[in-house]
């Protein structure tokens, strides 16, 4: 109950259409509860006089009754709805802004899938809790307390009846509720799993058709829906039981009271109408019981999807800026000092180990290794998207923890290993890097990347319309995009994590001339290819964690078991100073 009630806060804007609804539900209540006094009198006084002119009043007054109760039912809703889905924009709005706050180490803690089904489906959940629950959480209460006050005021004896139902409903809606609480935690988690599959089998669709692996996603899909298909079986088989349950006690209810009614009315002790008014008391008691039953479901399921939006709300953000911190980066110079990380406390094995570099404003050092050899991990503590684990990462003088996070990340561009682009066009993808660029400082970042060359035959250029992901465009194509947009930031260093893979050697060779003519700005290039690297100032080899070696190409060529090995694999064909016979 306490995620229920903290959730509630967010409510704040709606509160006073949540007090009106309760209201116009109280009002309707009212006028309900009146109709079964006027049938009574209308049967008693109209009808066994044969009073026309009395059953006619009886019956326009009941008429406006049912009326009044018809109009604030309808503002009753349109409270509701205003109240319930703010509330669910509000959450989304809370849980979307906490997520853009997460480092990559919180990031790790959730499936993306998972967080997509806590900000839609489970907050879905919980507008379902006003849109179905509100209306019967006021109105039954009300409906219950009336009912029942005003049964024992027309008749104590008969009432006696409801004083022995209520216990047996208690029991019964106890039993479903803690056998279908822990149910609808486990639905919402086969919903994250459906989601997971789904996500995946459309986003490497192509993948899955270039390996004919269709049968093989329908397949893992089945399994996940079926799997949720049978679980929602059982959690609503048991959900259900209620209604039975209910009715079961309601039809008993009513045949004991028609029984001890009807002896009253034969021994003179109690009149028809009375009889039928009171029948109208117990349909609107237990239908009351019902209602409050259904919220108790309702809430039961509400309570699975606070906690899991809770969970994404309460997440410790690892990595914040600190009070005062640092706005400007000085230079782009970079310090490793006795650096080690993981990515877990309780990993036995430390990702990096004991790095000790030191890289100067505005030279150019190349990184390379095996795979898995952390090359990734290295620069990644840089920008301070992960914090080292032991040690200290220096950037401009300064230990990263001390700048603040927006100043820091301005100042370092990287284009990461993975190209993400996003729906829209190229210019507002491009933006990106610098928000407000014209075109001219667009175009002349284009030409720096070399991806002037495909822009310029799009008949649209920079307003070409990209698909979720850039996937109407070539891999080498997304990578250039990508150089471009961080080259806009205009960053004191720049992080190239394999961005060239997917582009050509002749257009590599452009960039990095282009490249080199910004003399003060820091780059670090992480390579496969030894070509992306040999020019650079100095070349870092990484073996599982570890500085192997830091040297020119020249110097690791002489001296480097690894490097020569490297070299004589990827080098074939190359002249004595390592370039490739073909332009690179």
């Amino acid at each position: 109950m306490n995620d229920i009630k903290r959730l509630a806060g967010y409510i704040g804007p709606y509160k006073k259409d949540m007090m009106l609804g309760a209201l116009m539900v109280m009002i309707e209540t009212a006028f309900e509860l009146v109709i079964p006094i006027m049938i009574a009198d209308l049967i008693d006084v109209g009808v066994a006089n044969h009073d026309l002119a009395y059953i006619y009043s009886k019956g326009f007054q009941m008429g406006i009754c049912a009326l009044l109760a018809l109009v604030t039912g309808l503002l009753y809703a349109q409270f509701a709805a205003r109240a319930s889905y703010g509330w669910g924009a509000k959450i989304r709005e809370a849980e979307y802004a906490k997520v853009m706050q997460y480092s990559f180490s919180n990031l790790d803690h959730f499936d993306t899938s998972s967080l997509i089904t806590r900000m839609t489906t489970d907050v879905t959940v919980l507008q379902n809790l006003i849109n179905s629950g509100f209306r019967p959480v006021t109105r039954g209460p009300s409906l219950l307390i009336l009912g029942i006050g005003l049964s024992f005021w027309m008749n104590p004896k008969l009432a006696i009846v409801f004083l022995v139902c209520t216990p047996v409903l208690g029991i019964v809606l106890f039993l479903i509720v803690r056998k279908v609480a822990p149910m609808y935690t486990k639905l919402q988690t086969i919903v994250d799993r459906l989601n997971h599959v789904v996500q995946e089998g459309v986003t490497a669709i192509r993948a899955v058709k270039a390996f004919v692996r269709g049968e093989y996603e329908e397949e893992k899909f089945d399994a996940v829906n079926t799997d949720l298909s049978v679980s929602s079986e059982q959690t609503f088989h048991y959900a259900v039981l209620n209604l039975p349950a209910f009715q079961v006690v309601m039809y008993s209810a009513i045949v004991l009271i028609m029984w001890f009614g009807g002896n009253m009315i034969l021994s003179g002790s109690l009149k028809v109408g009375d009889l039928t008014g009171f029948l109208s008391y117990v349909m609107q008691v237990v239908n009351a019981l019902m209602m409050i039953a259904n919220v108790f479901l309702l809430l039961t399921r509400s309570l699975a999807s606070a906690h899991r939006i809770a969970e994404v709300l309460d997440e410790r953000i690892v990595l914040k800026s600190p009070e005062n911190g640092v706005q400007k980066v000085k230079d782009g110079s970079v310090d490793f000092e006795q650096v080690s990380f993981k990515y877990h406390k309780d990993a036995k094995a430390y990702a990096l180990s004991d790095v000790d570099l030191h890289i100067k404003a505005g030279q150019t050092i190349g990184v390379v290794g095996g795979t898995g050899a952390a090359k990734t991990t290295l620069v990644q503590l840089i920008p301070r998207l992960y914090d080292a684990t032991c040690g200290t990462v220096r950037v401009g003088g300064v230990d990263v923890k001390a700048y603040d996070l927006h100043a820091l990340r301005a100042a370092v561009g990287i284009i990461l290993q993975k190209n993400e682009l996003f729906s829209g066009t190229i210019r507002d993808n491009l933006k990106w890097g610098d928000p407000d660029a014209d075109d001219e400082k667009i175009w002349h970042a284009c030409r720096v990347a070399c991806a002037d060359e495909f822009l310029e035959r799009f008949p649209d250029g920079l307003d070409t319309m990209l698909v979720q992901g850039g996937n109407n465009l070539s891999g080498g194509q997304k990578q250039r995009l990508c150089i471009a947009r961080a080259l806009l930031a205009s960053a004191k260093i720049l992080i190239f994590d394999d961005s060239t893979s997917a582009v050509d050697t002749a257009t590599e060779k452009k960039i990095r001339k282009e490249l080199e003519k910004l003399g003060d700005v820091t780059k670090i290039i992480i390579a496969q290819r030894i070509s992306s690297v040999i020019h650079t100032d100095r070349i870092v080899i990484l073996d599982d964690g570890k500085i192997h070696n830091i040297g020119t190409h020249e110097q690791l060529l002489k001296e480097d078991a690894i490097y020569q090995e490297i070299y004589a694999s990827q080098m074939k064909g190359g002249n004595s100073d390592g370039i490739e016979n073909e332009e690179c």
